[in-house]
């Protein structure tokens, strides 16, 4: 795993949706779930929800709690 993609998750805000400008790394399992479930958008943005929703299926969000405190 890239080390620039959990930072990007932490700091690259959702364009659009009902969850627009929530940080990606905050939003909730049942909306990754549904993206996991309809498909991954194309390009960084599906590549950042498709990791969110690993780390939230498998609870491993705490993993990101260092990483937001620098």
């Amino acid at each position: 795993m890239q080390t620039e993609l959990l930072e990007k998750l932490l700091t690259r805000e959702m364009p659009y949706g009902k969850y627009k400008g929530r940080i990606m790394a905050d939003l909730p399992g049942h909306y990754l779930g549904w993206f996991a479930r309809e498909g991954f958008p194309k390009g960084e943005i599906g590549q950042l929800l498709a990791l969110a929703y690993e780390l939230d299926h498998n609870n491993l969000k705490g993993l990101l709690e260092p990483l937001r405190k620098k």
